[in-house]
C-alpha cells in the first residue's frame, strides 16, 4: 500500500458536492493520422493496453473505520476500462460551444471513489471532423507536473509510436488489509508531535518576518486582501469552461521586447482579459486583482507525495491601463512574490497539511459551502492561474494527432475561476473553468485574450 501524503489527502477532505476536485483537460485530435483508421473501440483498446503499463493508472483509494491517518492507495485488482472510457456524441453543429457546455456538464460529475480516480470521454461530432477527449483526474492523485507526465505516457512523436514497457521501477500500490491501514495509521500519529515541535518555531516566525517584508515592499500580497468581484462567491455543483488558442511566437516576442519571463506574459495576459470583462461589467476594481499561481517543488521537496507543490501570491496590475506599464509591473510583483516564496521553503504547505483530517476538515468545508461564508469575508485571493509548460513538437494521443490540449483545473469557494495555460508545438492552449452561477458569459472573457495579446505584441513594436 501507498499512504497518501497529507496534501494529496486535503484535496479529498475539501472536496464537496459543489467544490469538485479534479483536473479537467480537452484534448482536441485529428484522428486521420491514427495507423489503420478511427474507431472507438480500437482507441478504447489502445488506451487499455498503455495503462495497463502505467502503475498510477490502476491505483484506487482504500480505507478503514480504525484508521487514525489519512487514506492509502491500493492497486484495483478489478480493473476495467470500460469503467473509465466512455463515449458520447455532442449534438449539431458540433461547433465550441457544444463542446464546451458537454464538456461543462461531464466537469461537474465527481469521480467514483470505489474505482481508481480518472476517466476519459471520447467525444465524437465536431463539426471540423476530429474527436475531442475529455480527462479527469482527481487532484488527490495528481499535480499539475504528474498530471502531464501521465498523459505523456500515452503520447508519442509519431502516430505508430510503440507502447511504452511496463514501467517495472514504478512501484505498484499493492494491496493492505484493513489491520494494516489501522497499524500504519497508528504509528503516523504517533510520530506527529515530534514532527509539530519541529515545524512550529519555523512557522512561528512567519507573520513577523512577512510583516517586515511588507514594510520594506519585498512581500507578496498577503490573504484576505484581495478586492471583491462577482467570481468570488460560493459555487453551486454546475460547471463552464471556454477555451483558446494564442500564437506562442507573439507571447515570446513581448517576452524578449520587455526582458520579462513567459510566466510575467501569461499574467499579462490574464490580467488584459480580466480589465476587458470586468469593465464591460461595470466592476473593475481600484485595487490589482490577486492570482494564487501553483509553484511546484518536485526536486526542492523530499517529502513524500504525489502532491509536490506550494502556492504564490502575486497582483495582476489590473488597475493599470497601459499594458506595457502593466506588463513590466506584474514581471516586478512576480520576482518579488516568487524571492518571497523561496523564503518560505518548498515543504511548509507540505508539512502542515499533514495534520489534516478528514472529520474537521470535510465537515468544516461542508459548512462553509451551506452557509455561503465565501460572501462574508474579505477575499482571500480572486483566481488560480497556472502555467504548463509542453513540448515543442507535435504531439499523437493514442496514434492521432494533438491539435489543442486544453487544461483546465478546479475552482474553489471564494475563487471560482481558473486559468490555465500549456504550450504545445508552437501554440499556446488556454482554458479557463469556472461556474455558471458566477460567469455567465465565460466566452466574453476568453475571447478577450486574443486582443489582451495583441495589445502587448502592439506595445512590444513600440519599445525603443
Amino acid at each position: 500500500m501507498q499512504r497518501l501524503s497529507g496534501l494529496d489527502a486535503s484535496f479529498l477532505y475539501l472536496e464537496t458536492s459543489t467544490q469538485l476536485l479534479h483536473v479537467c483537460g480537452v484534448i482536441v485530435l485529428d484522428v486521420s493520422t491514427i495507423p489503420g483508421g478511427y474507431t472507438f473501440a480500437g482507441l478504447k483498446a489502445e488506451l487499455g493496453a498503455r495503462t495497463e503499463a502505467i502503475p498510477a493508472f490502476r491505483r484506487k483509494l482504500q480505507d478503514s473505520r480504525f484508521n487514525l491517518d489519512h487514506p492509502v492507495w491500493v492497486e484495483d485488482t478489478d480493473f476495467d476500462i470500460d469503467r473509465h472510457c466512455h463515449r458520447v456524441a455532442l449534438p449539431a453543429p458540433g461547433g465550441r460551444d457544444e463542446l464546451a457546455e458537454l464538456c461543462g456538464d461531464i466537469a461537474g460529475i465527481p469521480l467514483d471513489r470505489a474505482r481508481p480516480l480518472w476517466e476519459m470521454w471520447v467525444i465524437e461530432g465536431l463539426e471540423d471532423g476530429s474527436v475531442a477527449v475529455m480527462s479527469k483526474m482527481h487532484h488527490a492523485g495528481v499535480d499539475g507536473i504528474t498530471g502531464a507526465n501521465m498523459m505523456a505516457q500515452l503520447c508519442g512523436l509519431e502516430p505508430d509510436a510503440p507502447r511504452p514497457d511496463r514501467d517495472d521501477s514504478a512501484e505498484s500500490a499493492g494491496q493492505a488489509s484493513t489491520l494494516d491501514i489501522a497499524v500504519g495509521g497508528l504509528l503516523a500519529v504517533a510520530s506527529r508531535p515530534a514532527k509539530l515541535l519541529r515545524i512550529v518555531p519555523q512557522s512561528l516566525t512567519l507573520l513577523p518576518r512577512w510583516i517586515g517584508r511588507a514594510r520594506r515592499g519585498e512581500a507578496m500580497p498577503a490573504p484576505f486582501t484581495a478586492p471583491r468581484t462577482s467570481l468570488n462567491g460560493t459555487l453551486t455543483s454546475h460547471r463552464n469552461l471556454a477555451f483558446t488558442q494564442l500564437d506562442l511566437d507573439k507571447v515570446k516576442t513581448v517576452k524578449n521586447a520587455f526582458d520579462v519571463k513567459v510566466n510575467d506574459v501569461v499574467l499579462a495576459l490574464c490580467s488584459g482579459a480580466l480589465r476587458k470583462y470586468l469593465h464591460s461589467r461595470r466592476e473593475l476594481p481600484d485595487k490589482s486583482l490577486v492570482a494564487i499561481v501553483p509553484v511546484s517543488v518536485h526536486g526542492k521537496s523530499d517529502r513524500p507525495g504525489t502532491n509536490q507543490v506550494s502556492g504564490m501570491f502575486t497582483q495582476l496590475g489590473t488597475q493599470i491601463e497601459d499594458p506595457a506599464e502593466r506588463l513590466l509591473a506584474i514581471g516586478e510583483h512576480n520576482s518579488t512574490s516568487k524571492e518571497h516564496n523561496e523564503t518560505l521553503g518548498p515543504s511548509l504547505l507540505q508539512d502542515w497539511s499533514q495534520f489534516a483530517g478528514q472529520a474537521v476538515f470535510g465537515t468544516a468545508m461542508r459548512l462553509y459551502s451551506t452557509l455561503g461564508l465565501a460572501e462574508r469575508h474579505p477575499v482571500v485571493h480572486n483566481l488560480v492561474i497556472s502555467n504548463v509548460p509542453g513540448p515543442a513538437v507535435p504531439l499523437y494521443f493514442l496514434g492521432a494527432l494533438i491539435r489543442a490540449m486544453y487544461p483546465l483545473g478546479p475552482i474553489f469557494h471564494g475563487a471560482g475561476l481558473n486559468v490555465t495555460v500549456m504550450s504545445l508545438n508552437g501554440q499556446l492552449d488556454v482554458g479557463l473553468m469556472s461556474c455558471p452561477e458566477l460567469a455567465p458569459h465565460l466566452w466574453d472573457l476568453v475571447d478577450a485574450f486574443p486582443a489582451a495579446l495583441d495589445e502587448l505584441v502592439e506595445a512590444a513594436g513600440n519599445r525603443p
